[in-house]
């Protein structure tokens, strides 16, 4: 039986669609599209001058204080509305439309209020990850508990047992995929809604480097400081996702 060669490996694939990104990148930015789009070389020296001379690294201390206490919000708080609107109808009918209203809301009309209210320091920064991850979190959270397979619900009470074992011992352990799930997405919203907020608020962090960047003209910095916020999201999400696939078997992610 042939052994498999290299071009089988979902590897040698995810590294050739890299080796084309990059290279487009690069011809587009040497044509170039744009004179505020620079190539990939370009870029990637930039990001490695500012990882070298630490204002990344200081820009991410700034940033992420506030991605961090909001996504810690929304993990306590997002989970127990999320369950509490799952098992209670009365709760379900309170909540559920605001988190329905907050889906739809766009964050770029709801910030100026967050600063109004809040000004402009850690606070309004805060709000505006939860803003962003507190839907997710809750929602998918929700769906969780109200997708407990009704079949072992019903043995559970057909065996006699109590509300709170019907609970504990299945329902929860059912829909901790799907709340996982959501926790995973809701720091990727929280990722979005810092970002947002250190460019609508206030420059700080890795929105202060954007913004500077921008406005002295110096697009490789730029687009590095962009794509370095891509990079640290793309890794964490993939991260998450892979403990996701270790914690949860295959029929109970849904997949």
């Amino acid at each position: 039986m042939p052994r498999p060669g290299i071009t089988s490996s979902p590897l040698f694939w995810q590294l050739a669609s890299f080796a084309l990104f990059f290279g487009a990148w690069e011809i587009a930015g040497r044509w170039p599209v744009s004179a505020a789009f620079p190539p990939f070389s370009a870029t990637l020296l930039a990001l490695l001058e500012m990882i070298g001379d630490g204002s990344l690294g200081k820009a991410y201390v700034s940033t992420l204080q506030p991605l961090l206490i909001g996504i810690a919000i929304c993990g306590v708080a997002g989970i127990g509305f999320g369950i509490g609107m799952g098992l209670s109808r009365t709760v379900e009918w309170f909540t559920l439309p605001v988190f329905i209203i907050l889906q739809a809301a766009p964050m770029a009309a709801i910030i100026p209020l967050i600063t109004y209210l809040y000004g402009i320091g850690l606070t309004s920064k805060v709000l505006a990850v939860i803003f962003l991850a507190a839907p997710v979190v809750v929602m998918n959270s929700y769906k969780g508990i109200r997708n407990a397979n009704p079949s072992l619900i019903q043995m559970c009470r057909s065996f006699q047992g109590s509300r709170r074992q019907e609970i504990l011992k299945i329902i929860l352990p059912h829909a901790a995929a799907l709340i996982f799930t959501g926790l995973r997405l809701g720091l990727a919203m929280g990722f979005i809604g810092v970002v947002i907020a250190e460019l609508l608020i206030t420059p700080t962090g890795i929105g202060d480097l954007i913004t500077y960047h921008s406005s002295v003209a110096d697009y490789p910095q730029m687009f590095a400081a962009i794509s370095s916020i891509i990079l640290i999201a793309a890794v964490s999400l993939h991260a998450l996702e892979r403990v996701e696939r270790r914690l949860f078997p295959a029929e109970i992610r849904g997949s």
